[in-house]
């Protein structure tokens, strides 16, 4: 009898490549890099070796110079001579589609840029219609500038040669039309669908949000992978998805939470990240419509990150273009159980960098800035959780008692009774 044999899958590995410019020195494309990586890793690759080189800009034709494309080949053939083949490149910024058909024909394995692979990943998180709806619409949009003519066997669509001696039948002769522009017609006419689909998804959401009744929306925002679904998790008692990888959250959830005698709605929507296109951004309208509609906001911060000050300007650029900069806001330090800071020598007259900076002293220049419009907690760990639901509760109330004047809290406590 035969024996069955399970091998197991291997991932897929890839190879990073960023450069480095005037304007993105080198820590600062190591960063990236590193976010490039977190990103293939959710995807599900495995990063092998990373390329940078230093010039001036990006070059139009194949994004690097040939020089350092020879040397990315060179890897590619040499791996391949080892038995451990390369599965793809992944560069750090979006390519067009003349470099990526470039690059392609040079290195002879899939090519791949930040875009598409956010996009893939969203592809995969995607679970309810409108997720899906989102992410193809989005898609479409990437794929119809880097339409390829895949087909060359079809260069005009028409029927077999006509007695008259001319190619074609007769009523289909004439130039017709080629694959590409076939591609292009299905895919505007596919597009045009899902923004009728994601335009009725946008009543029915409407109709939803206006049947919430006098409560006080409160929205997560921030950075991807900084912990708002654990919060969230933690505050509604929900089972919100919540993982340590990158767009964990893809659709928005709405649960309604209680805290002493104040009911209202908390919503955990999706992360932002850096360089992310505008009309990746638009896609996901009927999802921001959450961080639209909130009466206040609660900015996540991923405080063990080196490079939290950025994700912070990312998120505050973001919501500007929501038009959202103006609504009411707070900060949360979140994995303050994860910040490692390391202790300067009395001897080492080295300017203080970002990591010799203890958590207490972090804490004291941000309370100061924010006029203490701040909190640091562990949602993980649930490090000063109490204070959180308390500061929470009397910025809601505060919120509550302006918009609704009438007092619809489930029961009295004392004080309010005092007052009345």
């Amino acid at each position: 009898m035969k024996e069955f044999v399970i091998s197991e899958v291997k991932a897929e590995t890839a190879v990073l490549v960023g450069l480095i410019t005037q304007t993105q020195d080198e820590a600062k494309t190591k960063e990236y890099l590193d976010e490039l990586e977190f990103l293939a890793d959710t995807a599900g690759a495995v990063t092998v070796k990373r390329f940078t080189q230093k010039v001036g800009g990006p070059n139009s034709v194949t994004y690097v110079g040939t020089g350092k494309l020879e040397e990315i080949k060179q890897y590619i053939r040499d791996e391949e001579d080892a038995e451990r083949p390369v599965g793809m490149v992944i560069f750090d910024d979006e390519l067009s589609a003349k470099q990526i058909r470039n690059i392609e024909a040079s290195l002879g394995v899939k090519i791949l840029d930040r875009t598409s692979l956010i996009l893939d990943i969203f592809a995969m998180r995607a679970q309810t219609a409108n997720a899906k709806t989102q992410v193809e619409l989005a898609q479409y949009r990437y794929m119809l500038p880097r339409l390829q003519r895949l087909w060359t066997h079809l260069e005009r669509q028409g029927g077999g040669s006509g007695s008259g001696g001319g190619k074609g039948s007769v009523g289909l002769r004439g130039p017709g039309e080629t694959q590409l522009e076939m591609d292009r017609r299905i895919i505007l006419n596919r597009m045009s669908l899902l923004k009728q689909r994601l335009t009725e998804i946008d009543k029915q959401k409407a109709t939803q949000r206006k049947n919430r009744g006098r409560m006080i929306r409160v929205a997560l925002v921030g950075y991807t992978n900084v912990g708002k679904s654990t919060i969230m998790n933690l505050m509604a008692k929900s089972e919100v998805f919540a993982e340590n990888k990158l767009f964990a959250t893809l659709d928005t959830t709405v649960r309604k939470v209680v805290i002493e005698n104040l009911p209202f709605l908390l919503a955990d929507t999706v992360g932002f990240i850096r360089k992310l296109p505008t009309d990746l951004v638009d896609s996901f309208k009927s999802t921001l419509d959450e961080v639209r509609e909130a009466d206040l906001l609660l900015h996540v911060v991923d405080i063990s990150h080196p490079d939290f000050e950025e994700q912070i300007n990312v998120v505050e650029n973001t919501l500007k273009d929501l038009g959202c900069a103006d609504k009411p806001s707070m900060i949360i330090f979140n994995k303050i159980d994860q910040y490692h800071w390391v202790d300067k020598e009395a001897d080492d007259l080295t300017p203080i960098s970002r990591e010799n900076i203890p958590l207490d002293e972090l804490r004291r220049t941000w309370m100061a800035r924010l006029n203490e419009n701040c909190l640091f907690i562990s949602a993980r760990e649930r490090v000063n959780l109490i204070e959180f639901r308390d500061t929470l509760y009397n910025k809601v109330r505060e919120l509550h008692v302006q918009k609704y004047p009438y007092n619809d809290f489930l029961y009295n406590t004392d004080v309010e009774e005092g007052v009345q």
